[in-house]
């Protein structure tokens, strides 16, 4: 009751000096978003942005398809096939036993595929993964938030569980390469994201503290890795992706990458 009659005088208060109610509700409605804008504001400005390769830059839609093609039932596997390549990823990185990730991205395609009674040729699913996977373009909105952020004097890297082979061709054809002071592949440590080997490592490769890197991705896994060492977090928002509400939310949360040149050319 009390709130009732609080919120009630507030009203008549607001109406006294010619604001409209609806006005109040639309504000409230926004404040969530705007509060955090501007904690967003308040963090120091990285000196360095680390952007994630694969969906995060990278539109995984022909990898998909020649994926999909190799399995029994289509595409409709394809979360099952990528869930399965990462769970073995941190096998590999918990035992010690590395494989790159091409290899693992075969083995986790050939048992999926025989988790449905289908006897898949490891050539064949190579085949799929390694024709493909060079030959992504970049996501629309990449290209210009890369010249934007280059523009502004932020100095751009990029950190992958693919290999140095792998992301040096991935960035040529997506013409990307120019854009970037640096490539970091796991490949070179032999332990995948999100364990916090990778993150320190680069960190240490680029002589800066953790609070003074920004991590960019579209995968909640790689970014509570990042969050864990003390690095500050962008998500970007890509179809079928979400954020993991166990962890620390990111820092920033946008839908596309020009909104992540926006909240930063704001501080």
């Amino acid at each position: 009751m009390s709130r009732i009659l609080i919120c009630r005088a507030c009203v008549a208060t607001l109406k006294r000096f010619g604001i409209v109610f609806s006005f109040m509700v639309v504000a409230i409605a926004a404040l969530p978003t705007l509060t955090y804008a501007a904690e967003a504001n308040t963090m120091q400005t990285p000196k360095v942005i680390i952007f994630d390769v694969n969906e995060t830059l990278l539109d995984l839609a022909p990898l998909r398809r020649s994926v999909g093609a190799a399995l029994p039932s289509g595409e409709a596997l394809l979360p099952l096939w990528f869930s399965t390549m990462l769970h073995y990823s941190l096998v590999d990185t918990l035992t010690g036993d590395y494989h790159d990730f091409a290899q693992i991205g075969t083995a986790a395609l050939t048992m999926v595929a025989s988790s449905k009674g289908v006897e898949l040729d490891a050539a064949v699913a190579r085949q799929a993964i390694a024709g493909t996977i060079t030959k992504l373009p970049a996501h629309p909105d990449v290209v210009s938030a890369l010249q934007a952020l280059s523009e502004s004097g932020f100095r751009i890297v990029s950190l992958t569980n693919s290999s140095n082979a792998g992301v040096a061709a991935q960035f040529e054809y997506a013409g990307l390469t120019k854009y970037f002071d640096h490539r970091f592949s796991v490949e070179d440590i032999r332990a995948y994201k999100p364990d916090p080997r990778p993150y320190r490592w680069v960190l240490e490769q680029l002589d800066i503290q953790p609070e003074e890197a920004l991590m960019v991705a579209a995968h909640a896994w790689d970014l509570a890795g990042a969050k864990a060492v003390g690095l500050q977090t962008a998500y970007v928002q890509r179809p079928g992706t979400v954020t993991y509400p166990l962890t620390a939310r990111p820092d920033y949360v946008v839908e596309n990458l020009q909104q992540l040149v926006d909240l930063l050319g704001k501080k």
